[in-house]
């Protein structure tokens, strides 16, 4: 299933949501100008490893293998491994729980968060307002890389990608519009169609995808799905927090703009 549009208006624009896709665009652009060997090196350094959060109890470096094409006469490229020392840089550690929030992978990692975002976050941050909404988005990304680190305490594989902060805005969409009509393609065995689905059984049935892979443990597909899970939790728990002062604008302000 991959949800196109839903049927809930919004009041406003998204700025936030604009602002922050905005971000992980340019960040991903710029990024993928440096070598190979430097895109490793900046997701070890500003990518959240697990294991560095030791580091703030016992400063020690933390030395990781990192893979390197090199080409060597008459043989061609090879991959060698490199290591990397991670220095017990307290500053750098904490700031990468955020910085990993804008950092992907690839181009199918960026654009499937960024349509996620932009399908499910203007609704939310128009519920909100821009301050609560990026509040939600970014505790819910920090409580998603606290669970991976639970998880996978002595991982040092690096976490990028803002997905744990994009499952807090799902979960806080689902809670919030749990009977939204989700215009989602659906592929079948044989054909493709396009079926109005309630919005808790789009992202009831992601959630489940995600528990269900957190299961298989770390090495799944390489996907921090236990980040998924927890932002997810983080958006159901935290939306009613942030909303409840929050009340309805009156009937007659309800001119849709989207």
């Amino acid at each position: 299933m991959f949800p196109l549009y839903d049927n809930i208006p919004t009041r406003r624009t998204p700025l936030v949501v604009y602002t922050l896709v905005a971000i992980n665009v340019l960040a991903f652009l710029w990024v993928g100008r440096l070598p190979d060997w430097e895109q490793q090196k900046l997701a070890y350094q500003y990518g959240f490893v697990p294991a560095r959060i030791q580091q703030l109890r016992e400063p020690y470096p933390l030395v990781v293998p990192m893979n390197v094409v090199v080409h060597i006469p008459f043989w061609g490229n090879q991959v060698v491994q490199q290591p990397i020392e991670l220095p017990p840089a307290p500053r750098q550690i904490v700031l990468s729980l955020l910085t990993c929030m804008f950092l992907h992978g690839g181009w199918a990692h960026l654009l499937g968060n960024m349509w996620f975002l932009l399908l499910f976050g203007n609704n939310v941050e128009d519920r909100l307002g821009p301050v609560r909404f990026l509040i939600l988005y970014l505790v819910g990304g920090l409580i998603a890389s606290a669970v991976h680190w639970r998880a996978s305490p002595s991982s040092v594989v690096p976490v990028i990608g803002a997905s744990g902060a994009i499952a807090a805005v799902l979960g806080a969409y689902a809670v919030t519009w749990p009977w939204a009509r989700v215009s989602t393609l659906v592929f079948l065995v044989f054909f493709v169609t396009i079926i109005d689905i309630p919005a808790l059984v789009v992202l009831g049935a992601w959630f489940l995808v995600q528990v269900l892979e957190s299961t298989r443990g770390e090495a799944s597909a390489g996907v921090a799905w236990w980040a998924h899970v927890g932002g997810f939790v983080a958006g159901v728990a935290l939306m009613p927090l942030l909303s409840w002062t929050i009340f309805s604008f009156p009937p007659e302000e309800e001119s849709a703009v989207e």
